[in-house]
């Protein structure tokens, strides 16, 4: 892989810490979901940032699919939804369910070009494969 780019963040305190890019742009507190028994608030967590970066990077994946089959996307949206729970095992596992709206165009069509970019063109999507249950929905 020719490397192009490099995002660098730390984090201390883990999840009820703060997370900072190398560059200062994300600089943010974080806080345990009440769902799995922390405080919540005006706080993030690392499903969310994650959800974040995925939707971002597959809709231009799904927008440089549509661009190179000449029939590009004017008006689309992605939701991410992830999901994190405990396995029989006891350890804590990822799910994640992509969201992917774009009104006014055939359904057929537009899952056809989600097909591509969740199998061929994505890298969160090519990451994730064989290791999290990723549901693509096109609304």
């Amino acid at each position: 892989m020719q490397l192009l780019y490099t995002a660098t963040a730390a984090a201390t305190g883990g999840r009820q810490g703060r997370i900072r890019s190398s560059d200062g742009v994300l600089d943010l507190q974080l806080a345990l979901p009440r769902e799995l028994g922390g405080p919540g608030g005006a706080a993030t967590n690392p499903e969310q940032l994650f959800a974040a970066g995925y939707a971002a990077c597959f809709e231009n994946a799904l927008l440089r699919v549509a661009r190179e089959r000449k029939a590009p996307i004017r008006d689309s949206s992605v939701t991410a939804h992830v999901g994190i729970g405990r396995e029989v095992s006891g350890y804590f596992n990822l799910s994640v369910l992509l969201e992917i709206s774009v009104p006014g165009r055939d359904k057929a069509e537009i899952t056809e070009l989600v097909r591509i970019a969740h199998e061929e063109v994505c890298p969160y999507s090519r990451a994730t494969r064989g290791n999290i249950e990723v549901t693509v929905r096109v609304l």
